[in-house]
């Protein structure tokens, strides 16, 4: 069981998909912080100084009642950023190289040999019989 979690975690994709998550979340921690701290008081700044930001007040009297736009807008512009440089950074550079792969420019990941294969298979075979043949308790001469 350990080994089969072993195997999984240390698949190639699986740990590039944990280091794309980390930096993911560093990154969007990054543009929120450069839209809630620039893009949001720049919007709040064309609103009149006695209105708290660029909204609407329900009850004059209670500042919690306050529609924040600017706080939606700088929200849209964050994910406009994030998802403008998930495409440049990643899906344009994956969809070019798949398309040079189709036309043959450029060769795709190599398939293992007969060889390797039947290797394979082999030492599978043996890890399975293994267990089973040291626990009967028969010695082979």
């Amino acid at each position: 069981m350990l080994k089969g979690f072993k195997d999984f975690i240390l698949r190639g994709n699986v740990v590039d998909l944990a280091v794309a998550v980390v930096i993911g979340a560093a990154f969007t921690a990054i543009v929120t912080s450069f839209t809630s701290g620039i893009i949001e008081p720049l919007l709040n700044a064309i609103t009149p100084p006695s209105v708290p930001g660029l909204g609407i007040l329900l009850q004059q009297d209670k500042p919690n009642t306050f529609i924040d736009f600017s706080m939606v807008i700088s929200a849209a512009i964050n994910f406009l950023i994030v998802a403008a440089i998930v495409y440049f950074v990643l899906v344009l550079p994956i969809n070019a190289l798949k398309n040079r792969r189709k036309r043959g420019e450029e060769p795709g990941p190599s398939e293992p040999s007969d060889v390797e294969l039947l290797a394979e298979i082999r030492d599978l075979l043996k890890a399975q019989t293994a267990p089973a043949d040291s626990g009967n308790g028969k010695h082979q001469a």
